[in-house]
């Protein structure tokens, strides 16, 4: 074979080898085409266990984890009588009325001139009444000694005793110490025949509202700032004393039975070392605190600090200066002790003075407002302080003292102390019916609070005594009612539990909870369908056989 031949059989080689590759790929073509191999089919038993192994895990799933987890993660929630909680704060449960009683002390005239009296003026005063949560009851009664005013005065249901003298005209006046309205009447204002002259009536129902005028706004300034509904509200004051009003409410303190009173003297220098402060509180504010005694209690202690250096050393305080004058972060003023709020009385023995440009108090104590209040005495000649010399200071707190109380400010004491009972006892009233309706709208509108059984207990004790507080109003009882029934109202409001869920939301459980569904959920998901198709399947090749 030549070179040429050699040449033209090399060239030919790969396209041989590219043909024998082709028809052997061709032939594994033709053998892979054939179906391919299925696997055996499922023993019965198998598919059995199959089935059971899913629907165990449904079982414990749906009987025994669902239930275990409804009850851990179930809030439970006290049956609150929500209706009746929203009655009380709307007003419907209760209509307040103060029952007033005035005695009527007419030695010049015999019984039926005074019922025929007593009747017309009730009249008149029913026709004037503009205000029903007042309710003037009239009575007159003899005692058999006859010594009719002085058996009202000590009586301690009558408020106030009306002494009718007969004089040449119509005229009134009320004492300064004793709850007693004089009231002189002309010889034409009743008839012989025993007819009472409605002049006279409506003169006498006049005097009597305007012994009550500030009792009266003062109690519609608290009826009307109420979350009771405007038209269920009595008229409230005029605007000017609405103002007026509000400055002394925002001045006295909140209601407690127990106050404590702390006595502090300090001085800039080593004397005065000691003070007859005892002597001089029993002497001159002793008296106060016995007639408070069935509205408050008072727990006192005393103390004297030397060297104390006011907040400032002006020689003349001006009015921006008094409200920096205590120096609270070096004198060791008594905080609240066992719970009782504290009012301090303080005496600084110094040369300071307050300036002429202060126009509401005094040029030597002024009023902390929901504290206490101070007092500036010049030194003595003496290391000593006597009881005589703290007169003064000690008159001025007890003056201060009833008004950081909310005591009224015109009247004899007693009528005060009366009418301090009276507005005492609505405010905690509307205070303890503004929170059970507050916690009866808190329930509503957070289906996922937790509401525990001292909550439920706090709203019945509350709306108990709130009961017996509305039939007893006017007296020390329903004050102390009320007292307790507010205590319970805002203790149930503000119970920790609740307050700890109000910042719950219910986006917070998705995150919890969806990390840990997703995982356990899908595979269960997954099997469940597959075992559902498969046994879909298996029904179907049965009917095909059948």
């Amino acid at each position: 074979m030549s070179s040429s031949e050699r040449h033209d059989a090399a060239a030919h080689q790969p396209e041989l080898a590219a043909h024998s590759v082709s028809s052997s790929n061709t032939q594994t073509n033709n053998t892979s085409s054939p179906k391919r191999k299925q696997p055996p089919p499922e023993k019965p038993e198998d598919v059995h266990r199959r089935s059971f192994i899913v629907a165990s895990f449904w079982f414990i799933v749906l009987f025994l984890g669902l239930p275990i987890w409804w009850k851990t993660t179930t809030i439970y929630r006290a049956e609150l009588p929500l209706n009746q909680m929203v009655d009380w704060a709307d007003g419907k449960a209760c209509k307040p009325v103060f029952p007033i009683r005035i005695g009527i002390d007419a030695p010049a005239l015999h019984d039926g001139q005074i019922q025929n009296l007593v009747q017309a003026t009730e009249q008149a005063l029913d026709t004037m009444n503009d205000f029903p949560v007042h309710h003037l009851r009239l009575e007159a009664s003899r005692s058999a000694n006859g010594d009719q005013t002085d058996d009202l005065v000590r009586d301690s249901n009558t408020t106030l005793t009306v002494r009718l003298t007969p004089g040449d005209t119509a005229a009134s006046f009320l004492h300064t110490r004793a709850p007693v309205l004089e009231i002189a009447y002309s010889p034409t204002s009743i008839l012989p025949s025993g007819v009472i002259a409605s002049d006279f009536a409506m003169y006498l129902a006049t005097q009597l509202r305007e012994a009550f005028a500030e009792e009266r706004d003062v109690m519609s300034y608290l009826f009307a700032t109420s979350s009771m509904p405007s038209e269920r509200r009595p008229q409230g004051p005029p605007q000017d004393v609405a103002s007026s009003l509000s400055k002394r409410m925002t001045r006295s303190l909140k209601y407690s039975r127990t106050y404590h009173l702390t006595f502090s003297l300090f001085t800039s220098g080593p004397v005065p070392s000691s003070w007859d402060i005892d002597s001089a509180i029993d002497e001159y504010m002793r008296p106060v605190l016995d007639m408070l005694g069935p509205i408050h209690n008072f727990t006192i202690d005393t103390q004297v600090q030397l060297y104390a250096t006011p907040g400032v050393q002006s020689q003349v305080l001006s009015k921006e200066d008094l409200s920096s004058f205590i120096n609270a972060a070096e004198w060791p003023l008594s905080p609240s002790i066992g719970g009782a709020p504290t009012v301090n009385f303080i005496i600084f023995i110094g040369n300071q003075t307050i300036g002429s440009n202060s126009e509401t108090e005094t040029s030597q104590s002024w009023l902390i407002p929901q504290w206490g209040s101070a007092y500036l005495l010049p030194p003595p000649s003496t290391d000593h302080v006597p009881s005589e010399l703290l007169k003064q200071p000690v008159l001025t707190f007890t003056s201060h003292l009833l008004s950081l109380l909310g005591t009224p400010q015109s009247g004899p004491l007693p009528m005060r102390l009366s009418t301090l009972t009276r507005i005492r006892s609505a405010d905690l009233l509307l205070r303890a019916s503004s929170s059970l309706g507050s916690l009866a709208r808190l329930s509503l509108a957070l289906p996922s609070i937790s509401i525990p059984s001292r909550v439920a207990d706090g709203v019945a004790k509350s709306m108990y005594h709130l009961q017996l507080a509305c039939s007893n109003l006017g007296g020390t009882v329903g004050l102390d009612h009320a007292r307790v029934a507010e205590a319970e109202a805002e203790r149930a409001f503000f119970e920790k539990s609740m307050v700890g869920q109000l910042y719950f939301p219910d986006e917070h459980k998705v995150a919890v909870y969806l990390p840990l569904l997703g995982p356990v959920g899908v595979p269960l998901v997954i099997g469940l369908l597959n075992q559902i198709k498969a046994w879909k399947n298996a029904r179907k090749e049965k009917a095909k056989k059948v």
